[in-house]
């Protein structure tokens, strides 16, 4: 029987995130360890961040990411500021380079305990997305839910942050929609052959939006990263915000740059709630320390 697992559930911004030290280890975090954790109310969680040795030569570690429902994600900023702060506090080191299935991802923990996570270049094409079928342009495709004549949603603009976004632009408060009816069956929808995270997003000022993300494998969550971050690009490149804006989701602000070497840089908070053991083939944990806060 492999040794049990040492973990932090932390949250980004009230992205619920487990980290897992799975560093000099052979195993791997399972689906059905995933599954189980989340379907304990003190472990429910949105991902999982699982850390392993380094794989690749110049990077600190290998990042493995799971969905609450045990399948697996390519991208996380928020989840990667959890995994920053737990490793900033273990090693004191503040600049950290990650290998992720999705690519390289460089992030640093600021003086003021803010961390930003460098996510990589957006990418538009739809096969790059991917979507089921061509679209010339990204910025809108067809795509509503709703009465043909007077749909609820329509026209997303589409990106890749690693993973499928789609952003769904409305006028209204995004709190006015019913996400957790229409999350499912966007995600889902056979124009995302991986399916897709799905973002209602309302523009305030040209440097300020407020979200709401019915997330990929996770369902509603009070945060996503990588959202925040397509939604930002989907904003600048639809003409609709600055390059650089403040996102409002559930769990609080965040701040977006798509900066002009094509870079996205995500920043914000992460926070540390306790820590415990568990094994990775099963899931079954043991609490080992509570915040303070």
């Amino acid at each position: 029987m492999a040794a049990r697992a040492v973990f932090a559930k932390m949250n980004g911004l009230g992205n619920e995130i487990i980290v897992a030290d799975m560093r000099g280890r052979a195993d791997f975090v399972s689906a059905q360890a995933a599954r189980a954790l989340n379907a304990d109310p003190a472990t429910k969680f949105d991902q999982i961040m699982a850390i392993h040795d380094a794989r690749t030569l110049g990077t600190a570690y290998f990042v493995d990411i799971f969905n609450s429902d045990g399948s697996k994600a390519q991208a996380c900023g928020n989840g990667m500021r959890c995994v920053v702060q737990a490793l900033a506090a273990e090693t004191g080191e503040k600049v950290f380079t990650f290998e992720t299935v999705a690519g390289i991802i460089n992030t640093q923990e600021h003086a003021d305990g803010l961390i930003s996570v460098d996510l990589g270049k957006p990418r538009f094409g739809w096969q790059d997305i991917p979507l089921a079928e061509e679209f010339h342009d990204t910025r809108a495709i067809e795509l509503q839910i709703g009465p043909i004549d007077a749909p609820v949603l329509h026209s997303p603009s589409v990106a890749s942050m690693g993973n499928p976004h789609a952003i769904f632009w409305v006028d209204r408060d995004v709190w006015s929609y019913e996400l957790d009816k229409f999350g499912p069956l966007l995600e889902n929808h056979p124009i995302f052959p991986e399916r897709a995270n799905i973002t209602i997003a309302q523009v305030v000022a040209p440097d300020h939006m407020i979200i709401r993300t019915w997330e990929r494998g996770a369902g509603l969550t009070r945060a996503c990263g990588s959202a925040a971050c397509a939604a930002a690009v989907s904003g600048a490149r639809t003409g609709r915000t600055h390059r650089k804006v403040r996102l409002t989701a559930p769990g609080g602000d965040i701040t977006v740059e798509w900066r002009e070497d094509d870079h996205v840089v995500l920043t914000g908070p992460a926070e540390w709630e306790f820590s415990g053991s568990f094994d990775p083939a099963t899931g079954a944990w043991t609490r080992e320390a509570e915040s303070a806060a």
